[in-house]
């Protein structure tokens, strides 16, 4: 655990690398000291149909951390802030960026081959 789903609206994903902001991601968690390991670490995107923001451009990326409990605030701000440089770095032309952070209460149920 963690997973990271990332709601963006249409098009983001014609105008934007989406699949390399899920590699960077995906890495940025696997190497950090607070994951258990690689295998734990899920990011995904998912293309909002239809939406209405407040700015301009109206373009979004709103990702949400979903983390088990157990890490410390400056840990789970520090991961929170990982997301949103990196949401940042690959869409900075993207109107609204936002960043959620949600613990997972057990029971967390998986099954992985």
């Amino acid at each position: 655990m963690p997973h990271i789903v990332i709601e963006h609206s249409a098009g983001l994903n014609q105008s934007h690398d989406l699949q390399g902001l899920c590699d960077r991601l995906w890495q940025a968690f696997a190497d950090h000291p607070s994951v258990s390991g690689p295998d734990t670490v899920r990011v995904r995107t998912i293309t909002a149909t239809a939406s209405r923001i407040g700015v301009e451009p109206q373009s979004f990326a709103h990702a949400t951390l979903l983390l088990l409990p157990g890490r410390d605030d400056a840990t789970r701000e520090e991961l929170a802030q990982m997301i949103l440089d990196t949401l940042l770095h690959h869409l900075p032309d993207v109107g609204s960026l936002t960043v959620r952070l949600t613990d997972l209460n057990q029971p967390y149920l998986k099954r992985m081959l």
